[in-house]
């Protein structure tokens, strides 16, 4: 390890949790039918900015049909408690990782010259993926030991699968080859995370891209033929050590969010829809004696709607589901957040008791039918609902963006889910509002639509700790 390292890699929870805020939010932007560029747009988020909640930066990428998806930095705090940077000088947060679920590029941007315009330095294409590590569309990044940590839902050279994950070098950005020594049953893949102090990698599954590219097709759907299991990895032998059913019924198993604490072997996971209700569900992992066991501890029922207000996808239903599409657990591992693409609404709860989660707050935005306005427009109807969720490592403002993926938007918004991000303020306490002063939407993201976000200097997604104290 270089003896200087970054002021923003923390030792433990409570040290991120007592750091300065952020200042920007770096967001993920691309155009699905692939014409215009893709971009990264920078916000303002120091209230105290004249400039606060607009769109301050953008950087935009050398090609279109990326479809950028969750992108991450080079270095994080993980890198104070393990090996894997060559030294080649002062390791630093400073480099976002940026893949495109689409083409199979991945695209490395630096953000410290002008942090407001990061600037592209390096193109990993799609065919040295394939060729060094066996996969294609890469889909989460996270920094962590032994490299950059790439999980992929394809395999290479046209084949649907397996997906899994594979390796960046930390300094050169070089693909390394695949992570797994031994795969097992894994087919499936979708997001990825570890436990540090526990050996264990923890990853989940949506399906191969024939199964998602062109769309959604009910039968693969109905018929059960998505992902439905966790999968659990031995860190160091990088092997899978067990698989959990959480049952067919549960359909789209996706963000995993274990507990920041490194002590505790714990974790939420977000399942989208379960076919037999449309409900959707937040199951929680931990450890039994020496297996893992997974249980579900939270239930959000779909809402009963008039067919005539809903999608062709949904009429036969006459229920709106939830569509539970991601997580996030605040850095100090008491709140969790649950968005609700289909129904508009971001769910706060209270995981001080893991197994007997509390709702303590929510804010609708959007939705299928609500399609409920935000403060700052209330006269302007919402599509699409809170679908990426970030919070800042203080756990007091959290942000959301509002589209899914490229071709599953318009199934469920067929008018389309237009492009809108907002930042809601969480009580100490608990509670959620609407900021009415952060709302950037429409023309302001160039009529490209929006995805993930990243905060400057870190966040409560893309940094795992090594210190409890």
């Amino acid at each position: 390890m270089p003896q200087t390292t970054d002021p923003t890699f923390y030792r433990s929870p409570a040290e991120a949790i007592a750091a300065p805020p952020e200042q920007l939010a770096y967001v993920a932007a691309y155009d699905p039918a692939g014409q215009a560029k893709d971009a990264i747009a920078v916000l303002d988020c120091d209230p105290a900015s004249p400039d606060y909640g607009t769109v301050v930066g953008w950087s935009e990428l050398p090609t279109a049909g990326n479809e950028l998806h969750h992108f991450g930095w080079n270095a994080c705090s993980s890198a104070l408690c393990h090996q894997g940077h060559n030294g080649h000088g002062p390791l630093e947060r400073r480099y976002l990782i940026v893949p495109g679920i689409r083409s199979s590029r991945i695209y490395v941007l630096d953000t410290k010259p002008d942090p407001r315009h990061p600037k592209v330095v390096r193109e990993i294409t799609a065919e040295e993926l394939a060729a060094k590590a066996g996969y294609s569309r890469p889909h989460t990044i996270h920094c962590g030991p032994g490299g950059i940590f790439v999980f992929n839902l394809g395999g290479a050279n046209g084949n649907d699968g397996p997906g899994g994950a594979a390796l960046l070098d930390h300094d050169s950005f070089d693909v390394i080859g695949p992570w797994e020594a031994d795969r097992g049953e894994q087919f499936f893949a979708y997001d990825g995370w570890w436990h540090l102090d526990h050996d264990t990698v923890i990853t989940s599954e949506w399906g191969t891209p024939s199964m998602f590219e062109n769309g959604l097709n009910p039968e693969d759907l109905l018929g059960r033929r998505f992902g439905h299991h966790l999968n659990f990895w031995s860190m160091s032998q990088r092997t899978l050590t067990q698989r959990v059913d959480l049952g067919d019924a549960h359909q789209l198993v996706f963000e995993v969010r274990p507990a920041h604490d490194p002590a505790r072997p714990w974790g939420f996971v977000g399942v989208v829809i379960n076919v037999e209700d449309l409900s959707g569900s937040v199951f929680l992992w931990h450890k039994d004696g020496d297996r893992w066991v997974a249980e579900k501890v939270i239930t959000i029922p779909a809402e009963p709607a008039d067919p005539d207000s809903l999608p062709p996808a949904l009429k036969p239903f006459g229920a709106v589901p939830p569509l539970v599409s991601d997580i996030d657990l605040s850095v100090d591992d008491r709140w969790l957040y649950v968005s609700c693409w289909g129904t508009g609404e971001l769910k706060q709860y209270d995981v001080a008791d893991i197994f007997h989660p509390r709702e303590t707050g929510s804010v609708k935005l959007g939705g299928i039918v609500g399609r409920q306005p935000h403060p700052a427009a209330p006269d302007q109807p919402l599509a699409g609902g809170p679908q990426m969720v970030e919070l800042s490592r203080d756990g007091r403002r959290v942000y959301v963006t509002n589209s899914l993926y490229g071709t599953w938007d318009p199934i469920f918004y067929p008018d389309g889910v237009g492009a809108w991000a907002a930042k809601l303020d969480a009580g100490q306490e608990g509670g959620l509002t609407a900021d009415p002063r952060f709302f950037p939407n429409g023309d302001d993201f160039r009529g490209l639509r929006v995805h993930q976000t990243r905060l400057q200097a870190g966040d409560a997604s893309s940094d795992s700790y090594c210190y409890t104290s």
